[in-house]
Protein backbone atom coordinates (compact mmCIF):
# COMPACT_ATOMS: atom_id res chain seq x y z
CA UNK A 1 0.00 0.00 0.00
CA UNK A 2 1.34 3.15 -1.01
CA UNK A 3 2.09 5.77 1.88
CA UNK A 4 1.14 9.27 2.10
CA UNK A 5 0.92 12.10 4.21
CA UNK A 6 -1.00 13.26 6.97
CA UNK A 7 -1.88 16.69 4.81
CA UNK A 8 -2.51 15.02 1.42
CA UNK A 9 -4.49 12.57 3.07
CA UNK A 10 -6.81 14.51 4.07
CA UNK A 11 -6.59 16.81 1.18
CA UNK A 12 -7.78 14.30 -1.12
CA UNK A 13 -10.56 13.17 1.07
CA UNK A 14 -11.58 16.97 1.09
CA UNK A 15 -11.68 16.83 -2.89
CA UNK A 16 -13.81 13.57 -2.63
CA UNK A 17 -14.52 11.24 0.04
CA UNK A 18 -12.74 7.85 -0.76
CA UNK A 19 -9.81 9.02 -2.85
CA UNK A 20 -7.21 8.70 -0.38
CA UNK A 21 -8.63 4.75 0.43
CA UNK A 22 -8.21 4.50 -3.57
CA UNK A 23 -5.18 6.14 -3.65
CA UNK A 24 -3.90 3.80 -0.90
CA UNK A 25 -4.70 0.42 -2.60
CA UNK A 26 -7.69 0.42 0.02
CA UNK A 27 -10.30 -0.30 -2.45
CA UNK A 28 -12.71 -1.75 -0.72
CA UNK A 29 -13.43 0.79 1.52
CA UNK A 30 -12.55 3.59 -0.91
CA UNK A 31 -15.06 2.50 -3.39
CA UNK A 32 -17.09 2.32 0.04
CA UNK A 33 -17.13 5.61 0.72
CA UNK A 34 -17.27 6.71 -2.84
CA UNK A 35 -20.21 4.98 -3.60
CA UNK A 36 -21.65 6.63 -0.10
CA UNK A 37 -21.28 9.87 -1.03
CA UNK A 38 -22.61 9.94 -4.24
CA UNK A 39 -25.79 8.36 -2.94
CA UNK A 40 -26.35 10.87 0.17
CA UNK A 41 -25.03 13.95 -2.47
CA UNK A 42 -27.72 12.25 -5.13
CA UNK A 43 -30.49 12.10 -2.68
CA UNK A 44 -30.06 15.37 -0.62
CA UNK A 45 -29.14 17.12 -3.85
CA UNK A 46 -26.43 18.38 -2.50
CA UNK A 47 -24.48 20.09 -5.65
CA UNK A 48 -27.60 22.02 -6.83
CA UNK A 49 -27.96 23.63 -3.21
CA UNK A 50 -23.95 24.03 -3.01
CA UNK A 51 -24.80 25.67 -7.02
CA UNK A 52 -27.21 27.66 -5.93
CA UNK A 53 -25.58 29.02 -2.30
CA UNK A 54 -22.67 30.38 -4.27
CA UNK A 55 -24.93 32.27 -6.82
CA UNK A 56 -26.56 33.71 -3.95
CA UNK A 57 -30.13 31.45 -3.94
CA UNK A 58 -29.86 30.55 -0.48
CA UNK A 59 -33.91 30.35 0.13
CA UNK A 60 -33.88 28.10 -3.15
CA UNK A 61 -31.14 25.69 -2.03
CA UNK A 62 -32.71 25.47 1.17
CA UNK A 63 -35.78 24.55 -0.99
CA UNK A 64 -33.94 22.12 -2.82
CA UNK A 65 -32.30 20.40 -0.49
CA UNK A 66 -33.08 16.78 1.57
CA UNK A 67 -32.56 17.23 4.90
CA UNK A 68 -33.17 14.15 6.22
CA UNK A 69 -30.38 12.74 3.39
CA UNK A 70 -28.15 15.85 4.13
CA UNK A 71 -27.97 14.83 7.68
CA UNK A 72 -26.09 12.23 6.88
CA UNK A 73 -23.29 13.40 4.63
CA UNK A 74 -21.01 15.20 7.44
CA UNK A 75 -20.20 12.21 9.43
CA UNK A 76 -19.58 10.02 6.80
CA UNK A 77 -17.10 13.34 4.98
CA UNK A 78 -15.62 13.87 7.98
CA UNK A 79 -14.79 9.60 8.80
CA UNK A 80 -13.29 9.14 5.53
CA UNK A 81 -11.04 12.34 6.43
CA UNK A 82 -10.51 10.89 9.91
CA UNK A 83 -9.96 7.29 7.94
CA UNK A 84 -7.44 8.79 5.50
CA UNK A 85 -5.39 10.45 8.29
CA UNK A 86 -5.24 7.71 10.63
CA UNK A 87 -3.98 5.35 7.62
CA UNK A 88 -0.90 8.28 7.14
CA UNK A 89 -0.65 9.36 10.98
CA UNK A 90 2.90 7.53 13.15
CA UNK A 91 1.99 5.11 15.89
CA UNK A 92 1.12 6.04 19.13
CA UNK A 93 -0.15 9.55 17.84
CA UNK A 94 -3.07 10.14 20.41
CA UNK A 95 -6.40 11.72 20.12
CA UNK A 96 -6.34 12.87 16.44
CA UNK A 97 -9.72 11.87 15.86
CA UNK A 98 -11.28 14.81 18.65
CA UNK A 99 -11.11 17.37 15.85
CA UNK A 100 -12.97 15.10 13.15
CA UNK A 101 -15.55 14.18 15.12
CA UNK A 102 -16.10 17.29 16.97
CA UNK A 103 -16.14 18.64 13.64
CA UNK A 104 -18.94 16.54 12.37
CA UNK A 105 -20.88 17.04 15.52
CA UNK A 106 -20.76 21.09 14.80
CA UNK A 107 -21.51 20.55 11.08
CA UNK A 108 -24.41 18.37 11.53
CA UNK A 109 -25.76 20.91 13.97
CA UNK A 110 -25.21 24.02 11.93
CA UNK A 111 -26.83 21.69 8.67
CA UNK A 112 -30.11 21.09 11.58
CA UNK A 113 -29.85 25.00 12.68
CA UNK A 114 -29.39 26.43 9.24
CA UNK A 115 -33.84 27.19 8.52
CA UNK A 116 -33.44 29.34 11.46
CA UNK A 117 -30.46 31.86 12.07
CA UNK A 118 -29.30 34.94 10.46
CA UNK A 119 -26.88 37.42 11.86
CA UNK A 120 -26.02 40.68 10.42
CA UNK A 121 -28.68 40.36 8.44
CA UNK A 122 -27.55 37.71 6.33
CA UNK A 123 -28.95 34.26 6.14
CA UNK A 124 -26.37 31.61 5.39
CA UNK A 125 -28.29 28.55 4.75
CA UNK A 126 -27.88 24.92 4.56
CA UNK A 127 -24.41 25.13 2.95
CA UNK A 128 -22.59 28.12 4.41
CA UNK A 129 -23.76 27.93 7.88
CA UNK A 130 -22.71 24.48 8.47
CA UNK A 131 -19.32 25.13 6.76
CA UNK A 132 -19.17 28.39 9.93
CA UNK A 133 -19.98 25.35 11.87
CA UNK A 134 -17.16 23.19 11.31
CA UNK A 135 -14.19 25.95 12.76
CA UNK A 136 -15.77 25.76 15.90
CA UNK A 137 -15.72 21.94 15.71
CA UNK A 138 -12.36 21.71 14.73
CA UNK A 139 -11.17 24.03 17.31
CA UNK A 140 -13.04 22.37 19.77
CA UNK A 141 -11.70 19.14 19.12
CA UNK A 142 -8.21 20.54 18.83
CA UNK A 143 -8.39 21.98 22.61
CA UNK A 144 -9.97 18.59 23.45
CA UNK A 145 -7.04 16.67 22.37
CA UNK A 146 -4.27 18.88 23.49
CA UNK A 147 -6.09 18.50 27.18
CA UNK A 148 -6.39 14.79 27.16
CA UNK A 149 -2.58 14.47 25.11
CA UNK A 150 -1.84 16.65 28.44
CA UNK A 151 -3.93 14.72 30.94
CA UNK A 152 -1.91 11.47 29.67
CA UNK A 153 1.46 12.40 29.42
CA UNK A 154 1.20 13.40 33.22
CA UNK A 155 -0.51 10.37 34.35
CA UNK A 156 2.53 8.27 32.79
CA UNK A 157 4.82 10.54 34.24
CA UNK A 158 3.08 10.89 37.46
CA UNK A 159 2.45 14.44 38.11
Amino acid sequence: MKKVSKLEAVLWNIAFPGFTQLLTGQYIKGVLFVVLEFIMNVNSHFNRAIMLSFLGEIRQAEMVVDYQWLMFYPCIYMFSMWDAYRFAMPDGEKYSYLPFVFGAYLVTVGLMVSPKVTFLGIHPGPIFLPMIFLVPGLLMGGIIKQILKIWYRNSKTGT
